[in-house]
């Protein structure tokens, strides 16, 4: 294998946001003793998996959580000078999260002068209101210092996240915000629909509160302002949640909504390795338990037939405004799309467009992603049983 995207997984937060799935552990002082142990712990794996894997060029790579920005300006350092021992030519584009009241200058320094080319700042929101119901750490004060800090060390290469249908949150809320971010000039802006992931508090306060979120018609007109005001200021969607000014993707997204390779590390983190002439792959899956990563643990291994991988290759196509590579999928999966789904695609005709790529979604089939989804799952599970039962 020649070429796989990385991604370190840093499990640490302040504290953890209420609507938050991701895994993560409380890391509140910088001299935590777990922050050393891993580093070291990841750079042994990226050298020693790059190595079984044979992977000659990593294209890009992220660093994300958790909160990285809480490693500090001589961890990030540590890490990014022993990584680049795996590259003669570094990668294309270097992302690093950070989250405001996590960050400072020297942070932001240190990965300017060890080849970071992006930074992806968490937001949220800035209404006040809306932050504590979620339970995000800092204030928006700090958010905007965060931001004033970013655009004077990395220009505007950086992208931020918002979130839509908050509590607390209308349309002049959430457009202000929007009005406020755009105002630093980030290259990138990633807007986030809410969503209850069923073991986090904020899916428990809604339960408990009926009328803590927007309903689904309110919440679904919130990311619609959202997504069209962004667009009105240049920002051209190319993912249902990923915006870009002047066409600054990012890079990094874009090798999962094609399945390429990926190499994922640290806890919670997982690989995929695709065989694109059989059209299977690996995948390899760590626990999400920072501890046994720290003390040596191997990731769950699983194979990907040929069903999943393409269900799977659709699932991140799909997402992406121009749709699915045919050329890749037919060399993948030996056929065609068309011969693939040719009910799902005849059925939503009226809501498919063509691409550089040749099937997508329009802006307003995007909207309805999920149910497209599942009109092609069903008609592949189907051709498979009939294949069986044949």
């Amino acid at each position: 294998m020649c070429s796989a995207s990385l991604y370190l997984h840093i499990p640490f937060c302040v504290s953890k946001c209420a609507y938050c799935d991701f895994y993560s552990v409380p890391c509140r002082r910088r001299d935590d003793p777990r922050l050393d142990a891993l580093v070291e712990r990841l750079l042994d794996d990226a050298r020693r998996w790059v190595h079984d894997l044979g992977v000659k060029h990593i294209p890009t790579l992220y660093i994300g959580g958790g909160t990285p920005s809480l490693l500090g300006a001589a961890r990030i350092a540590w890490l990014l000078t022993g990584l680049e021992r795996l590259w003669q030519k570094a990668p294309d584009e270097l992302t690093v999260e950070v989250n405001p009241e996590s960050l400072d200058h020297a942070f932001l320094i240190a990965c300017r002068n060890n080849g970071v080319t992006r930074i992806s700042v968490g937001v949220q929101s800035f209404h006040e209101p809306s932050r504590a119901a979620i339970r995000r750490a800092g204030s928006a004060a700090r958010a905007l210092e965060c931001l004033d800090m970013v655009r004077r060390v990395f220009g505007t290469a950086f992208s931020a996240d918002l979130i839509t249908g908050l509590p607390f949150q209308d349309n002049a809320v959430l457009l202000k915000d929007i009005k406020t971010l755009l105002a630093y000039q980030p290259a990138h802006v990633s807007l986030y629909a809410l969503t209850l992931e069923p073991d986090t508090p904020m899916a428990r306060m809604a339960r408990q509160d009926k009328r803590l979120l927007p309903a689904p018609e309110r919440a679904d007109a919130l990311y619609i302002a959202a997504r069209d005001a962004l667009e009105q200021a240049s920002y051209s969607q190319y993912e249902v949640s990923n915006f870009a000014l002047n066409n600054k993707r990012g890079a990094h997204n874009l090798r999962y909504w094609r399945m390429e390779n990926w190499l994922g590390l640290g806890p919670a983190a997982s690989s995929t390795i695709i065989d694109d002439n059989s059209g299977t792959g690996i995948r390899y899956t760590w626990e999400r338990d920072v501890d046994a990563y720290l003390t040596g643990s191997a990731p769950l291994v699983e194979r990907l037939d040929q069903l999943t991988l393409m269900k799977e290759t659709l699932l991140m196509g799909f997402r992406y405004i121009d749709g699915p590579d045919l050329a890749l999928f037919q060399k993948r999966f030996g056929q065609p799309l068309e011969a693939s789904i040719p009910r799902s695609l005849a059925a939503w005709q009226s809501l498919l467009v063509s691409s550089p790529s040749g099937y997508a979604l329009s802006k307003d089939g995007l909207l309805l992603l999920n149910r497209f989804l599942l009109d092609i799952f069903t008609e592949l599970d189907t051709n498979t049983l009939d294949t069986i039962r044949a």
